[in-house]
């Protein structure tokens, strides 16, 4: 792969063109392997004052899927901006390669900001990946910011139940390596699956997870990001609506 690069300015937000999204699943894989040692793995977020939260819904039945992206100030949580992306995705649903088919649309509404945020959520595995690239370093690496990803579910690696308060967590490891964390937002429900997206070291990480929590499972901006790509969202809860 071309070690070349175009760099777009769109408002805010400056987009690296790292690669072609017309490529073929094998492509996709020489693109993870070559892209994760790029990844930063210490933290870069100093002082935050805005978090973003990035997710992407697609209605089983339907072709077309909405990106959203939620920019809120820190520490206080409160909602700002939101910037819709709709289209349909090119690449097909791959386990392992879902970045390659949500990425270009969540980058679509990204573009669309006209503030940039200190660091972002990602709705999806970091480093705690096969190929140490998922969704948020992959977006990490295109946006240049630091990102975390923030995962539902767990795609490798294994770790221990955390207790059940609050702020506990346990480290999840693949082949020896501390891949990320099992991290209980609120108690007796489900940890969500931090790890590494781009700019961040995993204590850190969890740290800035937990100060994004408001008593539900999910920190804010994923949460937000994920209501907004649904729908669910109520427009006057921001200042700043963008489709």
């Amino acid at each position: 792969m071309s070690t070349e690069y175009f760099a777009t300015i769109i408002n805010s937000m400056q987009i690296h063109r790292l690669h072609s999204w017309q490529i073929s699943p094998a492509q996709a894989l020489d693109i993870q392997r070559t892209l994760s040692n790029q990844v930063s793995r210490n933290s870069e977020a100093g002082s935050p004052r805005l978090v973003a939260g990035v997710d992407l819904s697609h209605k089983r039945g339907q072709t077309t899927a909405t990106a959203a992206v939620v920019v809120l100030e820190y520490p206080a949580m409160r909602l700002t901006t939101v910037a819709i992306a709709q289209g349909e995705p090119s690449f097909p649903y791959i386990p392992g390669l879902l970045s390659f088919r949500e990425a270009p649309l969540i980058l679509a509404a990204c573009q669309k900001l006209t503030i940039k945020p200190d660091f972002i959520l990602v709705d999806g595995q970091g480093i705690a990946h096969p190929r140490r690239l998922g969704l948020a370093s992959h977006l990490g690496l295109f946006l240049d910011i630091p990102t975390i990803g923030c995962a539902k579910s767990r795609l490798c690696g294994n770790y221990q139940e955390p207790a059940m308060e609050p702020g506990h967590y346990a480290e999840i490891t693949d082949n020896g390596e501390i891949i990320g964390a099992a991290l209980r937002t609120k108690r007796n429900v489900k940890p969500i699956y931090v790890s590494i997206g781009h700019k961040f070291d995993l204590e850190t990480a969890i740290y800035q997870v937990m100060q994004c929590c408001k008593g539900y499972r999910l920190p804010e901006p994923t949460r937000l990001a994920h209501l907004a790509a649904g729908g669910q969202l109520h427009h006057d809860q921001a200042q700043t609506v963008v489709k």
